[in-house]
Order: structure tokens, then sequence, then C-alpha cells
């Protein structure tokens, strides 16, 4: 939940708000928790207490009240709401120079999916998730959301977020400086077909590359424009009973199979 008077963001679960009080603790304005939680967070309580910070030993149903949601496990951080920055040639040169795997993702605007790729992401040592700012599938004008950090379980710290105007546009450039891997159902090459791309790519450049994994809309996946843009276009096969995966299953297939590289 955002609250539009102070700027913040609720933050809820254990593993999500102990993420955020080892590496951002300095974003904690308020702390909300259960008696039975006090002594894990006894060192987030200490902190905000040397900054003059309040926290409170709460109820559940103030818990539930403060962060609209019934899955708190007792704890509720409020900090300053994110803000989700536009990638810069600086970033992408970053990611091509740190030889790094990257998600962007295109219309795949559910917050849960979000977060579970989120999780898968941190996983497997991804570095960016990259957001498309016109994507009208996310809530709250492309805003990062309670429920996105909670299923993410605490991988939001270990991520940077950047946006994007046009996904295709992007990717045009980004394809002169890493390898942009796009996925389709449909596609005639398969997942297991990235070893032989990276052995072909490592022959032209005698290196690793950076690495951007673009993922779509579950209904319609990527349109033509953008998966015209990438390297290489992807599937992962299966018996055909089911379609396709949840976006958050084909990521962390996909993620797992670049961490193999």
């Amino acid at each position: 939940m955002r609250n539009k008077l102070t700027d913040e963001l609720a933050v809820c679960g254990i593993n999500a708000v102990f993420a955020v009080g080892e590496h951002h603790p300095q974003t904690i304005n308020r702390l909300f928790l259960r008696e039975d939680r006090l002594e894990y967070f006894s060192g987030i309580c200490r902190q905000l207490a040397e900054r003059k910070h309040p926290y409170k030993i709460c109820e559940d149903d103030e818990l539930e009240r403060i962060c609209k949601s019934v899955h708190h496990q007792g704890v509720v951080a409020m900090i300053e709401e994110p803000v989700i920055e536009p990638l810069n040639i600086e970033d992408l040169d970053l990611w091509a120079g740190e030889k790094k795997t990257g998600i962007v993702l295109h219309s795949v605007g559910n917050d849960h999916n979000l977060g579970a790729i989120a999780r898968a992401a941190a996983f497997f040592d991804v570095k960016y998730i990259v957001l498309n700012e016109k994507d009208s599938s996310f809530e709250n004008d492309l805003r990062l959301t309670t429920s996105a950090y909670r299923v993410a379980e605490g991988a939001m710290e270990h991520l940077t977020i950047r946006k994007i105007t046009n996904t295709a546009a992007f990717l045009k450039e980004a394809s002169n400086k890493i390898l942009t891997i796009g996925t389709d159902t449909r596609a005639r090459s398969r997942i297991s077909d990235l070893k032989i791309i990276m052995k072909e790519y490592k022959k032209k450049n005698k290196d690793r590359p950076g690495i951007a994994l673009v993922l779509g809309n579950e209904e319609t996946g990527l349109p033509q424009n953008v998966k015209s843009q990438c390297s290489n276009i992807l599937r992962i096969p299966g018996t055909g009973n089911i379609d396709s995966l949840n976006v958050s299953q084909a990521a962390a297939l996909f993620l797992y199979a670049i961490f193999e590289l």
C-alpha cells in the first residue's frame, strides 16, 4: 500500500522487511510489528531509535490495516517510496562492461508476477530489471507495490530497476552492446540452443556478453516489432497440454539456463 501523503510504501513480510533493514536501512521511516517479532527485528528497531524514527508493537488487525494485506507475517515497514529512474546510456554501458544478465519486461504488469520474477532474478545473479513506463497494465503509474515486494521475499534490495519508454527502440540500441534473448512459445529455436548461441557469440567476440532476457505478456507475448530487435528468439518446449507457462516460471527456467552458461 502506498501512503500518498507521506510518499511512503508499505513493505510487509519477514524476508522483505529484513532485507530492507539489512541493505537499505536508511529508507525505513517507521516500523510496525507484533511482539513476537521484536527479537528478530531488534537491530532495525535500534537503528530507528538512533535516527529518532518510531517503531510500534501492534496486533494483527492493525498491521492488516496498515499494509492492506493479511499476508504481513507480523511486520510492516513504511519505507521511502522507491523511484524508478530511466535507464540511460551509462547503465547500458555498465551492463555490457560487467557482462551481467538483465530482464526486460514488456507488458508484464501483474504485481505478483513482477515479485516472483524479481525473486528468481536475485537468485540467479541478475543485475537489472527494466520496465516499460507506458505499460498500462501496471498499477499506480509504474510504481513498485507492496504486493511485489512481499512476493519478491527481499529480492528487490539486490536489483537495479529502471524504466524505458520504447522497448523496441531500447533493444535496437542494446543489441549493439549485449546479447538480447526474446521469448516466444512459437519460436523455432529452443532454450537448449542457448549453449550453441553462446558458443557462436564467443567465437566472434572472444568473451561472454551481457545478456538481456526479454519477456512479454502471458496472453499476447512479445509484439513483432520487439521480437525483430532481439538477437535471438527462443521457446521452452513442453507437451502442448498447456499453451504456456506462467511468465515467472518461464523467467526462472531461462535464468537458470543462462546462469549455467
